[in-house]
């Protein structure tokens, strides 16, 4: 019988395991999104769920998806402790951009750009 291989799953040189979990096309601009995410790289699961969920900004709500996702899919696929995850890397990439077009006075077009950006967050058990 063979095993199915799962892409969450990434497997390093040593013992520990890293797992990921992706939003793609959110739609805010990658630069404010990097602003936060820098707030909670390397730290625990419990403790980003803390920050992200009182801090004022917008790209909050995304990130905080993605990182219970990525917690999620460790718990499922490797049967990790959420208690005992680190956020190990978080990246954001830019994605496609919106472009439209606002009316202007006499017969005009000005271009408006609606950014997107994809947010990657890997998790991984914590060493004692």
């Amino acid at each position: 019988m063979s095993e199915k291989k799962n892409s969450n799953v990434i497997r390093l040189k040593s013992d520990l395991q890293e797992v990921r979990a992706i939003a793609k096309r959110v739609r805010m601009s990658p630069h404010k999104v990097r602003k936060v995410i820098d707030q909670i790289r390397g730290r625990s699961y419990e403790e980003a769920l803390m920050l992200l969920e009182f801090m004022p900004y917008r790209a909050c709500y995304p990130i905080l998806q993605a990182v219970c996702s990525a917690a999620a899919n460790a718990n499922h696929n490797l049967g990790l402790s959420k208690a005992n995850l680190v956020i190990s890397k978080v990246m954001v990439d830019q994605g496609p951009v919106l472009k439209r077009f606002r009316p202007r006075a006499q017969g005009r077009g000005y271009p408006i750009r609606k950014p997107t950006c994809t947010i990657t967050v890997f998790v991984k058990n914590q060493t004692s």
